[in-house]
């Protein structure tokens, strides 16, 4: 059962004339700009490539380019799903902060995609927008990885840092995961062309189907 977007309650009229623009796509996700110097740019095709998956695989009928949003912007709530990644530092003002955590109690959902290099950054960051809160490891039988596509043993493994196994982490905040922390993975190396990393096609779909777990979870009630 689909949730009809809590996110679309902050500005209904708005996204409503802008789903116009988006002609037969239903909505945007986007990537995650943030401060302190870290690149969160990275992974350049990773995005248009899952949504190219999503919308063959899944019929989710997504814009096919990604859109990039500041933290403290309020465009952040025209978003069902954002995606932060990069290898260094991360930084939050207070005011971003507030706006990322107002963002994630009215229905959003923060996919944070470790490149190596990112944990002790944005564990430290996300403790300022859910001081309340922290970070979990989530089961495998989590519905995280039992949508559409099964991953019985957790995340898939796309690129080896110091040869730990993968791990999912989340925050739930009033029983709903709001955030899903990829650690030890890089799924996103996974999304990106074939030519960038040149990982095996079958690493690049396992990737891919978790990746669409992840959206589809995003955008369902549960």
């Amino acid at each position: 059962m689909r949730k009809t977007f809590k996110w679309l309650s902050v500005s209904l009229l708005l996204l409503l004339l802008v789903s116009v623009s988006y002609g037969q796509s239903s909505y945007k996700i986007a990537k995650l700009k943030y401060g302190g110097g870290g690149d969160w740019y990275a992974n350049k095709t990773a995005l248009p490539n899952l949504i190219r998956f999503c919308n063959t695989q899944l019929k989710m009928n997504i814009y096919p380019e990604e859109d990039i949003v500041e933290v403290g912007s309020p465009d952040l709530y025209s978003y069902p799903f954002v995606y932060l990644t990069g290898h260094g530092n991360v930084v939050f003002t207070d005011a971003e902060a507030r706006n990322l955590r107002n963002y994630l109690m009215a229905g959003g959902f923060l996919h944070i995609d470790d490149n190596y290099g990112l944990d002790k950054f944005i564990r430290r960051e996300m403790k300022k927008v859910f001081p309340e809160l922290s970070f979990v490891e989530l089961p495998y039988n989590h519905p995280i990885y039992n949508l559409k596509f099964k991953f019985p043993n957790g995340l898939p493994k796309v690129h080896e840092h110091e040869g730990n196994s993968p791990q999912g982490f989340g925050l739930i905040y009033q029983g709903r995961l709001v955030c899903f922390y990829s650690y030890e993975c890089d799924l996103g190396n996974g999304w990106e062309d074939q030519s960038v990393y040149n990982n095996p096609e079958e690493v690049r779909l396992q990737a891919l189907r978790m990746g669409a777990n992840l959206l589809d979870y995003a955008t369902t009630a549960f």
